[in-house]
């Protein structure tokens, strides 16, 4: 099992956006004392609920204060930029990394980034599987050439390339059809619980056994082609991740009690900043039970609670990789606290069950 942090430079009232952002790099260094595998940050813009616009941005300074931990995005946006440029950025932090980077994308949402950044509704809408076949074609061959509907230029090679095999945020069935067709892991998000994760785990399998999911769709790249060609093992071994909630204290109830006096404040206005394009409906969240159902399903309470919770997710989901969000009770200090706990309390005890390494 590898367990990281997950980290959404989270803006809660009251903040300076840049002392979060100060405060985020910190967390990263912090994770690595004590213990953690992997560091992944997130990109969100024009809201409070993640002040990190450029995560690779960030990660850039973090490979420059650690030395062993991993480094990811959760993810890198591609509805909203260039995939080509994005892969050159992402194989620079490989390099400077020294190969500790894992790049993670997503289609994104409806949002006003779209229209802010000039990609449009339309590439949110078809044009997913185009970026992300140009991205792994970059990966793969270090060349790439635009021969698509959204992306149509003359052949280029890649001054750095890197090998990486890019993590796949899946919240749709059409999206879990293209990264099982691509032979590319899944990030699955916290807003599901173990059985939602475990079907989603199942029916990424049965679609990557049957050869089935989504043609090439970017000048006929081959399906898994950045990951060596075919498709990846399924469960576990297909490298898997699931973010979750991670927040320790003396006992299940102090901690949960922590996190629901803290979250909504957060939550409520950092939500309400997905603003969507074209004006489409986007129906509104009730966040206390939001954060009712993040307490409930995921690690949050006494250390052992927090180890059971990450043991029971592995064995009924067949996922071993987590990102943890730490953040949850907002106050500097404590969410530091909340990094050392999890590494000194939690951490060993999955040791100790055989779980990590």
């Amino acid at each position: 099992m590898r367990v990281g942090v997950f980290l959404v430079a989270a803006g809660f009232p009251g903040r300076d956006p840049g002392l979060v952002l100060r405060d985020t790099l910190e967390l990263i260094v912090a994770a690595e004392e004590a213990g953690f595998d992997d560091a992944w940050v997130a990109e969100h813009h024009f809201m409070s609920y993640g002040v990190c616009p450029s995560p690779l941005t960030l990660l850039a300074a973090a490979a420059g204060r650690t030395r062993r931990i991993g480094l990811g995005t959760a993810v890198s946006v591609l509805s909203t930029q260039h995939p080509v440029a994005l892969a050159e950025q992402a194989a620079m932090l490989h390099h400077l990394s020294g190969g500790r980077f894992t790049l993670g994308v997503g289609r994104g949402g409806p949002w006003v980034d779209l229209e802010v950044f000039g990609t449009g509704i339309e590439r949110f809408d078809r044009g997913f599987a185009e970026a992300l076949d140009l991205l792994l074609a970059a990966f793969a061959t270090g060349q790439a050439a635009g021969r698509g509907e959204f992306f149509r230029f003359r052949e280029v090679e890649l001054v750095p390339r890197a090998p990486l095999r890019p993590v796949v945020a899946c919240t749709s069935s059409p999206t879990i059809a293209l990264a099982a067709a691509r032979g590319l892991p899944m990030l699955l998000g916290m807003h599901i619980d173990d059985a939602a994760k475990g079907a989603l785990v199942t029916e990424y399998a049965t679609l990557a056994a049957s050869g089935g999911g989504v043609a090439g769709a970017s000048g006929g790249h081959a399906a898994g082609a950045a990951s060596g060609g075919g498709v990846a093992g399924v469960g576990a071994s297909a490298g898997h991740v699931a973010a979750a909630v991670g927040h320790v204290a003396d006992s299940t109830a102090a901690a949960v009690k922590e996190l629901k006096a803290a979250m909504p404040a957060w939550l409520e206005p950092g939500l309400a900043g997905y603003v969507p394009v074209d004006g489409r409906p986007r129906a509104p969240r009730d966040v206390a039970a939001y954060v009712d159902f993040l307490t409930r399903v995921h690690p949050v309470g006494s250390p052992e609670h927090c180890a059971e919770t990450l043991l029971r997710t592995a064995r009924e989901t067949g996922i071993d990789r987590f990102v943890l969000l730490v953040e949850g009770a907002g106050e500097p200090g404590r969410v530091l606290e909340n990094v050392r706990r999890l590494g000194t309390e939690v951490l060993p005890l999955l040791r100790r069950a055989g779980a990590t390494g």
